[in-house]
């Protein structure tokens, strides 16, 4: 059975970031516009740092798809990274026998040996025997999402086909939490579609600015909670047949491997432990032959499967470590005390953060769907589906 899976290359100030995704089948609208209108959710958002005045993220679709629909090929996504051109000697991929003294000041300007608490700098540094941790900022940097909404926008665009949509938005930044939630899922995403903290209540998200500028001023960070919401999947993604089969593992360790996730939750979450039994599991009923549910404290998942529900991941990110106000570490080079290395930072990236996580279930449901009906085409899939 074929499956959606992809790959990704590319560094923080690298030439570009790319994806190869495996499985997409044939007769698929892919529209540039789309993807890119994705890309722009991820940048935009109160809280964001310098790097987002300079990259305007847009893809290229270089192969995989003819007269926009996919041809059943391998599709490569490209993201060129405009900063590259400050960077073209600091992450040449060529080895220099004879570097200029320019060439050398810039490299040796960018390189660090100061550990930053709460990135991968010290684990990197040991496990790959490095000397510069310029080499573990690069890939570790939260940069490479750019390219991971790429490849969710396309499977956002698969599961259009057959009806299944999403969205996330923004429910804390910092102490400041959403109490106030608009009556149905289209308002919530309308609403926080137009907030730049994606936050479906504008008095809360005027609480979350200033909560962002407070923590801004004293060149300290913030961390949130967010949920991304899918609807009208079929029944039975997944499986219980065997632990890594199950829907709900696979969409927790695509959300939880995000950079700077610390939690994710299902439906009630966390909750779940302060609620008996009756108070917990949704009950079902029938009218007119229909089943149906009057609560969803499963979040869509039971049995590692969905269950007809709409399906509610949450996710907590902790705050940035990259931050003005340095904190003690150490130097690798001898390892005597330091302060934290920095470099530009955003204030908050949980708006950012959740529309990565949106595209990161979105893949994991496309992967889900074309394991269950299958297909080499978008027609034989539709069959498959109505059947």
């Amino acid at each position: 059975m074929e499956r959606f899976r992809f790959l990704t290359s590319g560094e923080s100030h690298g030439k570009c970031l790319t994806a190869i995704i495996e499985g997409v089948p044939a007769g698929f609208r892919i529209k540039t516009a789309v993807i890119n209108e994705d890309l722009a959710r991820r940048q935009i958002g109160y809280g964001r740092g310098g790097r987002m005045q300079i990259e305007h993220d847009t893809v290229e679709i270089k192969s995989g798809v003819r007269f926009g629909k996919s041809t059943g090929a391998p599709i490569c996504l490209e993201i060129k990274n405009k900063d590259y051109a400050n960077w073209q000697d600091v992450m040449n991929t060529e080895k220099q026998d004879y570097p200029t003294e320019d060439a050398i000041r810039k490299i040796e300007g960018k390189s660090f040996t100061t550990v930053r608490p709460g990135h991968a700098d010290y684990a990197g540094f040991v496990k790959y025997n490095l000397s510069d941790l310029r080499d573990v900022l690069e890939r570790s940097s939260a940069r490479k999402t750019a390219i991971e909404v790429a490849v969710g926008s396309v499977a956002k665009q698969i599961l259009k086909e057959f009806g299944i949509v999403g969205f996330s938005h923004v429910i804390q930044i910092g102490n400041v939490k959403l109490d106030f939630y608009p009556k149905t899922y289209t308002l919530i995403k309308e609403k926080a579609e137009k907030s730049d903290v994606r936050c479906a209540d504008e008095l809360t998200s005027d609480r979350m600015k200033n909560a962002i500028d407070e923590a801004s001023e004293a060149g300290d960070t913030l961390g949130g909670k967010f949920e991304v919401i899918f609807g009208n999947l079929p029944i039975g993604l997944g499986s219980y047949s065997h632990w890594d089969k199950a829907l709900d593992g696979r969409l927790a360790q695509a959300v939880m491997s995000i950079p700077a996730i610390k939690a994710v939750e299902v439906g009630a979450g966390v909750d779940a432990a302060f609620l008996k039994g009756s108070q917990m599991h949704d009950e079902l009923f029938v009218k007119n032959k229909i089943v149906y549910r009057n609560t969803n404290n499963a979040g869509g998942l039971e049995g590692g499967m969905t269950n007809g529900e709409t399906l509610l991941i949450k996710g907590t990110m902790k705050a940035i470590p990259t931050m003005r106000k340095a904190l003690a570490t150490v130097d690798i080079k001898d390892l005597s005390p330091a302060s934290a290395h920095f470099e530009r930072s955003d204030t908050c990236a949980v708006p950012a953060c959740a529309v990565v996580a949106e595209a990161r279930v979105a893949i994991i449901l496309t992967d889900a769907l074309l394991e269950k009906i299958g297909g080499d085409s978008l027609e034989e899939m539709k069959r498959h589906f109505n059947d």
